[in-house]
C-alpha cells in the first residue's frame, strides 16, 4: 500500500507537540539548541512479530509515544505491521467515545495509513468536537479533505490549524489546497518563502516535497525534479521517493527512477514501479517482479482485505505491466470512490485514453472540473509522456 502525504506532516507535528496534551495542544519549547525533545526508533530496523515491549495499559502518555514510534516506522518503511501495533497499542481507547483526543486523532492517522478514509474522518470530527485546538487532528482533517477533493472543506480545517497557533503547518496547508485550485503563483511564491524561513532539514524536506508536487502539477517538471532532489537530500522519504519516481517514469526517464528507489524498501507501491521502470529499459527482472505483486495481492485476498483499497496500485499495474487498459480503468474508477487525489485522477485519465474510451474521458474530465482541481497533467490532449522533458537529471 502507497504511503500518503499526510503522513509526512503528521510526523513532523507530532515530533513537535507535547507526548500528551489531554485536550490542547501546546509547543515543546527547548531550552537549548542541543536539548533532546524525543528520541524515535531507527526506521531501518524492522524486525517480525509482536512488539516486545508494551506500554502500560492504564498510561494514555506512555501509549502516545509507542503508538508515534510504530507509526513513524509504518511511514518510512512501508511495513504494515506497524500500523497493527500501533493499533494494539490503542486498543483499550479504540473507537471509544471518551478516548483522549491525542490517542483518537492517532488512532485516526493509523486508519488514514491503512486507506480507511470514512472511518478515520468519523473519528476526527468527535475528537475535534471535544478538543476543537488540537493542531495535528485538524491537519489530518485537512489532508483527508484534500484526499477526497473538498477543497473548500479543507481550508477551513486549515484555518483551525492557526487558531491552534501552529502558523507555519496552517499557511502550508493552505497552500497546499490552493494548490490544488490552481493558485499556481501565489503558492511558488509562499512555499518559497517558507522554505527559507524553515531551519530544520524534516521541515526543508516536507516543504520542498509540497513544491515539487505543486510544480509538477502546474507543468514545470524540470523544476519540479529539482525540488524532489532537494527534498530527498534534506531527508529521505518513501513518499517523496515514489512521487518522484512517478514523475520521472511520466517523462521517459526509467533509469533516472530506479536510482530515486534504490534504497526504498521493497513495498508493494517500490515494486510496482521499480518492475515498470526494468520493463521499460527491457530488464527481464520485470517479470519476477510482476508475480511477486500478483502473490502479494492474492494473499491479501486471502486475509479478508477489501481489494478496492488497493486500487490505484491496481489499476498502474495493469496499465504499465499488463497493458490491459480496459482493467486498469475499471481499478481506477472504483478507485476514485475512496480517494482523489490527482495521482488518482491521473491514472483514471491515462487508462481512459489507453483504453480509447472517449466517454470515459468526459466523464471523468467533467468529475475533475467539478471538483475544481487544476493540473496541466489532466488537461484535454495531455500527453502520458513529455518527450520535451525527457532532459530531467535525477
Amino acid at each position: 500500500m502507497p504511503t500518503h502525504p499526510f503522513l509526512r506532516v503528521a510526523g513532523l507535528l507530532l515530533g513537535l507537540l507535547t507526548p500528551f496534551s489531554a485536550g490542547a495542544v501546546q509547543l515543546v519549547k527547548p531550552g537549548a539548541d542541543n536539548e533532546v525533545v524525543e528520541v524515535l526508533p531507527t526506521v531501518t530496523r524492522v524486525r517480525p512479530g509482536p512488539a516486545t515491549a508494551v506500554a502500560p495499559p492504564g498510561d494514555p502518555a506512555a501509549v502516545a509515544i509507542r503508538a508515534r514510534e510504530a507509526i513513524s516506522v509504518a511511514r518510512q518503511t512501508g511495513d504494515t505491521r506497524y500500523w497493527g501495533r500501533a493499533q494494539a497499542l490503542l486498543a483499550p481507547w479504540w473507537d471509544k467515545a471518551d478516548a483522549p483526543a491525542d490517542l483518537a486523532v492517532l488512532q485516526a492517522t493509523v486508519q488514514q495509513g491503512r486507506h480507511e478514509f470514512a472511518p478515520a474522518r468519523k473519528v476526527l470530527a468527535a475528537a475535534l468536537a471535544r478538543s476543537p485546538g488540537h493542531a495535528q487532528g485538524w491537519l489530518n482533517l485537512a489532508a483527508l479533505e484534500r484526499l477526497s477533493a473538498r477543497y473548500a472543506e479543507s481550508l477551513g480545517a486549515c484555518d483551525a490549524v492557526a487558531r491552534a497557533q501552529q502558523p507555519l503547518y496552517a499557511h502550508a496547508c493552505r497552500l497546499e489546497t490552493n494548490s490544488l485550485r490552481g493558485d499556481t503563483q501565489v503558492v511558488t511564491e509562499g512555499l518559497r518563502t517558507l522554505l527559507a524561513q524553515a531551519a530544520q532539514p524534516a521541515q526543508r524536506s516536507w516543504l520542498s516535497s509540497l513544491l515539487a508536487e505543486h510544480l509538477e502539477r502546474a507543468g514545470d517538471d524540470v523544476a519540479a525534479a529539482a525540488a524532489f532532489q532537494d527534498s530527498l537530500r534534506q531527508e529521505r522519504d518513501l513518499y517523496t521517493a515514489i512521487a518522484y519516481s512517478d514523475l520521472l517514469l511520466r517523462t521517459g526517464r526509467p533509469a533516472a527512477a530506479l536510482r530515486v528507489l534504490v534504497e526504498a524498501p521493497e513495498t508493494d507501491a517500490v515494486l510496482l514501479r521499480r518492475a515498470a521502470a526494468w520493463r521499460r529499459s527491457g530488464d527481464s527482472r520485470w517479470t519476477a517482479a510482476r508475480a511477486t505483486l500478483r502473490e502479494r495481492a492474492a494473499e491479501l485476498t486471502r486475509r479478508g482485505e477489501d481489494p478496492a483499497l488497493h486500487g490505484r496500485e491496481l489499476a498502474l499495474a495493469a496499465l504499465w505491466l499488463d497493458d490491459d487498459a480496459a482493467a486498469a480503468l475499471v481499478h481506477a474508477r472504483a478507485n476514485l470512490l475512496l480517494q482523489r487525489e490527482p495521482v488518482d485522477w491521473w491514472v483514471a485519465m491515462a487508462s481512459a485514453r489507453k483504453a480509447n474510451d472517449p466517454a470515459a474521458l468526459a466523464q471523468i474530465g467533467a468529475a475533475i472540473r467539478t471538483a475544481g482541481l487544476h493540473d496541466v497533467r489532466l488537461a484535454p490532449g495531455a500527453a502520458a509522456v513529455a518527450p520535451a522533458m525527457r532532459r530531467l537529471t535525477p
